[in-house]
């Protein structure tokens, strides 16, 4: 095999390994040695890879970053879509399947803990929900007065986040998740409405 797709392999590995690992441990208990033995690879391959765990840890969450901005462009790719179509697949990248998962409910909720004390965390967060604002404006915006947008896009992007934390510490987190998936929707249904806009149900 290629050492460039054998280089991947291993990093993804890695980065796989984290989100297990914080989901036992927590990101404070995390550790090379719990990585690298998740892994199945020496603690060594980490510094080799990552220059140590915090560039690791930095690296899990721009994946989980990715994943999120890959679940939307897979679901708008080649389509030609009404805002409130591209609005309803914003919300539904938001909680898919991998979102949902208790490896990576639980590494979010230890980044954004974490992200308070570390600033670079915090850089990476605060992409994230500059990100999904921009994306929801974007589309309101084509259906709202602008006013309007903004404050719509800044409400649905709470209503994402909080309804995500709340499924996310649920004793029932799979039922939480498709309800909130499906609140987030009828709120942006009854916000368009609410303008005289007709929406796609």
């Amino acid at each position: 095999m290629p050492k460039a797709a054998m280089k991947w392999i291993r990093r993804q590995q890695l980065i796989d390994a984290t989100l297990a690992s914080v989901a036992l441990h927590g990101l404070q208990h995390t550790t090379i040695n719990s990585i690298s033995q998740l892994a199945g690879m020496s603690s060594g391959i980490i510094s080799h890879y990552f220059s140590g765990k915090q560039g690791l840890i930095q690296a899990t969450l721009r994946h989980l970053l990715e994943q999120l901005k890959q679940a939307l462009l897979n679901r708008i790719q080649g389509q030609v879509l009404a805002p409130t179509e591209r609005l309803m697949m914003i919300v539904e990248a938001n909680f898919t399947e991998l979102q949902r998962s208790r490896n990576v409910t639980h590494t979010w909720l230890s980044f954004w803990a974490q992200a308070v004390h570390d600033p670079q965390l915090a850089r990476l967060q605060n992409i994230n929900s500059r990100r999904l604002y921009s994306n929801l404006h974007f589309s309101f915006r084509h259906v709202l007065p602008k006013e309007f947008a903004l404050m719509a896009a800044e409400q649905t992007a709470a209503m994402i986040d909080g309804f995500w934390l709340r499924s996310a510490l649920s004793e029932t987190p799979e039922q939480d998740f498709v309800q909130a998936e499906k609140l987030c929707k009828i709120f942006i249904h009854n916000v368009i409405k609410q303008h005289g806009v007709k929406t796609c149900q």
